[in-house]
């Protein structure tokens, strides 16, 4: 079924708030993607697609074409050019956006349960940056980071700029999201239930031991501090070890952007472990 939209109505201002408010995108259960890569990614991997919305009276590429009729919507829009071109964040406005349903909450057991014999996860306290998370999720992915988890009250990983920013990594690896510190002590007991050398490991500029100096070979949650206050002390109190990312004895910089800082700890994860 096609629905048309040329003016703003209804359908029209929930697209808007799909987009805008984190707390209407809850109560939908749905969120706004655009980017070739995000929606090929969402598809492949098997997300519900609500919706694919689509500019009228503009010809549309082979891509774009080939999944109006192949994906297996609920309803398809059709906007007018210009609600189109409203609605997308890009200089270059989309030619397809997608209405996704998000992933159903999962269990902590069955999330344990569900990870390889040795992983590298993370941990990201209260992201206040978008393209910040957006960055951690890609870099997760692309380094083999099988979870990032996400603590206490921050940006919202479903956030289109968020979305946006994983270049479609975001539906490979969506964020775990634990609101109460409880959360995370019952998924550390687990861990530390399943993994004999288990270890968790806080991340920040002050540390006296560097990072390759750390055996990461083993079974290993990397926590990243909030990008204003660092690592709090309730998570360096649950640190197996400290750890600082070395930097150059001429620089003026006394540690990195949490994206970048990540990054480097990821890559020394896979380094580590493609030595064996």
């Amino acid at each position: 079924m096609v629905k048309k939209v040329y003016t703003e109505n209804a359908d029209y201002q929930k697209f808007e708030v799909l987009k805008t408010n984190r707390n209407k995108r809850y109560r939908y259960g749905e969120f706004l993607v655009e980017g070739v890569r995000n929606i090929n990614n969402a598809v492949a991997r098997g997300w519900k697609i609500v919706a694919l919305l689509y500019p009228g009276e503009r010809s549309l590429s082979g891509w774009a074409k080939d999944l109006l009729e192949t994906v297996k919507s609920q309803v398809n829009y059709e906007l007018s050019p210009e609600l189109m071109d409203q609605l997308s964040g890009k200089e270059e406005p989309s030619e397809l956006m997608a209405m996704i349903a998000m992933a159903p909450p999962v269990k902590l057991g069955d999330f344990v349960d569900a990870l390889p014999d040795n992983p590298v996860l993370a941990l990201f306290d209260r992201p206040s940056n978008r393209g910040n998370l957006g960055t951690i999720i890609r870099s997760c992915d692309a380094l083999g980071v099988e979870a990032l988890v996400l603590i206490g009250h921050g940006v919202d990983p479903y956030d289109p700029e968020v979305v946006g920013a994983t270049m479609g990594s975001f539906f490979k690896r969506p964020p775990l999201h634990l609101p109460k510190r409880e959360d995370l002590e019952e998924l550390i007991k687990l861990l530390r239930g399943r993994y004999k050398d288990f270890q968790t490991i806080g991340t920040t500029a002050h540390a006296e031991l560097t990072i390759e100096k750390i055996n990461l070979k083993r079974p290993s949650f990397l926590f990243l501090g909030n990008e204003t206050d660092g690592l709090s002390h309730y998570l360096k109190e649950r640190s197996d070890f400290l750890a600082a990312i070395p930097m150059a004895s001429t620089s003026e910089a006394s540690s990195l952007n949490v994206a970048c800082a990540a990054t480097v700890l990821f890559y020394e994860a896979a380094r580590q472990r493609d030595c064996n």
